[in-house]
């Protein structure tokens, strides 16, 4: 049997970290590859009930980048992503799960060796968690 390999499901802002994505790609950045990478317009269109289905999916974790502060295409959305993120760590942390499963970034289209490093650090911090309990669905909806 194969070595566990940890099920990322990354929520990526159109107009900077999908871009950044990108750029990493384009340029032949090595980051790991576990990652199901899910399109928004915006950071802030991400909602806990996303984050949630997420985990229920089978996903060991959940990372959501956007814009850099007074950078966002939508002028605050970025600045609500970090509100709804707060609260879903805190979320967590009361119904004792392990919030190191949930990553938050804000990187801009032109950083693709940060989404590369970035991308590491939450493969590396979810593979410390471990794989995620059951949320009531295998693991095989997810990738």
């Amino acid at each position: 049997m194969s070595e566990w390999e940890p099920r990322i499901v990354t929520i990526l802002c159109n107009w900077c970290t999908y871009g950044a994505a990108d750029l990493a790609g384009v340029n032949r950045l090595q980051y790991p590859t576990n990652f199901k990478v899910i399109r928004v317009p915006c950071s802030g269109r991400v909602s806990p009930k996303m984050i949630l289905a997420a985990f229920r999916s089978g996903a060991d974790g959940v990372w959501v980048s956007g814009c850099h502060p007074g950078d966002c295409h939508y002028i605050s959305g970025n600045f609500y992503a970090r509100r709804r993120f707060t609260m879903m760590r805190a979320l967590f942390r009361h119904i004792g799960l392990d919030d190191d499963r949930l990553h938050f970034s804000w990187i801009s289209a032109a950083e693709g060796p940060k989404f590369a490093a970035t991308a590491r650090e939450v493969i590396a911090a979810v593979r410390r968690a471990g794989p995620a309990r059951e949320w009531g669905k295998t693991r095989a909806q997810v990738v």
